[in-house]
């Protein structure tokens, strides 16, 4: 597999983790070093370690978590998006403070962001590939696409304000609906 192949691979996987940063940084939860670093960190070390997990698990446990993938993703995304609408639309005093780069709520981020990397690491484990240089590849872009993605939120955030976490928000349930859509109707 060549390095351009790796490439497209893991920016295609980058994107659901685009996505989400784009939406933390738009809601300013990501402002200064520190949030983008935790976001930027997490969701690159669990695109990483995703493909070595679908790597060396097999067919066998993919076969079972590929039955229910998508709706874990699809609840994960759900979730934290009804969070955000949900702090959007509230008066200033009222919202409720759903910070993505912090505790559970980030966890559950990298994963969902991260689930479709395991058939990946299953998919690169039949062709034979080494999983140790595309992982980490993967893990690097989606590091730097949410850098990426936070900075530009952050920037919209600024011009549009709440609006944009409410936006941001059903860009996660979205997500979540399009990862389910994408299995159901495979």
């Amino acid at each position: 597999m060549s390095l351009i192949e790796v490439l497209l691979i893991a920016v295609g996987l980058a994107m659901d983790a685009f996505a989400v940063s784009l939406a933390a940084g738009a809601a300013r939860f990501c402002e200064g070093p520190r949030p983008v670093f935790r976001l930027a960190f997490h969701f690159g070390l669990f695109q990483a370690g995703m493909p070595v997990a679908g790597w060396y698990l097999g067919s066998t446990v993919a076969a079972s978590v590929q039955a229910v993938d998508h709706w874990i993703a699809f609840g994960l995304l759900g979730l934290v998006g009804a969070k955000m609408i949900r702090s959007g639309l509230a008066p200033d005093d009222e919202a409720a403070c759903v910070d993505p780069s912090r505790g559970w709520t980030l966890v559950a981020l990298s994963l969902a962001t991260s689930i479709d990397a395991f058939a990946v690491g299953l998919s690169l484990a039949m062709i034979r590939v080494d999983i140790w240089t595309p992982s980490a590849l993967i893990g690097m872009v989606t590091a730097g696409l949410a850098v990426a993605g936070t900075r530009l939120g952050r920037r919209l955030g600024v011009r549009f304000g709440a609006r944009v976490e409410v936006a941001g928000g059903l860009l996660l349930v979205g997500i979540g609906v399009k990862i389910l859509l994408d299995h159901l109707l495979a």
